[in-house]
């Protein structure tokens, strides 16, 4: 297990985040922001098994997945503060990520609609007979809309290459999983349209990395159809924006701390030496600096391309 490059995507997710964290009160980031921390074990361990030639599609908290999938980092930041140089031209801001070089296909600010997007590529390639797998990442809130369910049972009935890739971190905004569901079940639920279903515990960054990479050798050696992984994570912040929100009394501090006191970002870095991680640091720092000058420096789009991009049907 390649122990550096596992950390070194995890700390430039944290710091990036951190900065964004950091820097939103002052009103330079044009968008909401729905930050990973905490979360970053999920699209790394995931992306850390897939190939330049797979693609993924994710939810409005998407930071970590594109920046795990190799996203072009000073356009993520330019995307946030709204500037042309954005990888959706200062359009889509934070909840509309989008970078196709790398694999990045798009994300969207509601509940499960990437699902079938991601089902549809994904089919796509089976038909092209291309080598290429799809991860469809989503909150534990999305099992409960319709999307969902019409598009797994797609998927498995057409034997798509594709992952369904579940980041329950416990609550749908401020909603708890024990209040909207009434079993705890989620991967029961995946194996009833006749797939492979399972359950990573405590935000197992070494775990998802290895059960995810045999399931997509599987999928690519057409030994497997779809596969569904439910991986158990949790946001340290607020569901929107920057900061703390334990006194709106849905959740507790302890609760959070446990996940903290677990953080996935420092078990990693148990493996390397502290030199090696210094090194790291370094150079991460510098490419998050560079980044946010980028964005300062780009310019806000000219109101001639209000109309661009834009569907127009006839």
């Amino acid at each position: 297990m390649d122990y550096e490059t596992i950390y070194r995507s995890m700390y430039q997710i944290r710091r990036v985040e951190e900065e964004i964290a950091r820097i939103y009160p002052s009103d330079k980031i044009k968008s909401p922001v729905h930050l990973s921390i905490g979360q970053e074990a999920v699209s790394v361990g995931v992306c850390q098994a897939l190939g330049l030639n797979d693609v993924v599609f994710g939810t409005y908290r998407g930071h970590a997945l594109y920046l795990a999938k190799g996203g072009d980092l000073p356009a993520m930041i330019a995307e946030l503060y709204g500037k042309v140089d954005g990888c959706a031209r200062g359009k889509g801001g934070s909840m509309h990520l989008i970078d196709v070089e790398h694999g990045v296909m798009g994300m969207s600010a509601v509940v499960s609609t990437t699902i079938p997007e991601a089902v549809g590529y994904a089919y796509a390639m089976k038909v092209r007979k291309a080598d290429t797998v799809v991860a469809s990442f989503f909150g534990d809130g999305a099992v409960e809309e319709g999307a969902f369910h019409e598009s797994m049972n797609f998927a498995s009935l057409k034997k798509v290459p594709m992952l369904f890739i579940c980041e329950n971190n416990k609550y749908a905004i401020h909603a708890s999983v024990e209040t909207r569901q009434r079993l705890d079940n989620i991967c029961e639920r995946a194996r009833s349209y006749g797939m492979v279903a399972e359950k990573i515990e405590k935000n197992d960054i070494i775990q998802i990395t290895e059960q995810v990479g045999e399931a997509v050798a599987e999928i690519r050696a057409g030994k497997s159809g779809p596969r569904f992984f439910e991986c158990m994570t949790y946001r340290w912040k607020e569901h929107v924006g920057p900061y703390d929100d334990f006194h709106m009394g849905y959740r507790t501090e302890e609760e959070a701390q446990a996940w903290i006191d677990d953080d996935q970002l420092i078990r990693v870095g148990e493996y390397l030496d502290e030199a090696l991680q210094q090194q790291v640091h370094r150079e991460v720092e510098a490419e998050i600096q560079a980044a946010f000058e980028f964005a300062e420096n780009s310019k806000f789009p000219d109101t001639s391309e209000l109309y661009e991009h834009v569907f127009k049907g006839s």
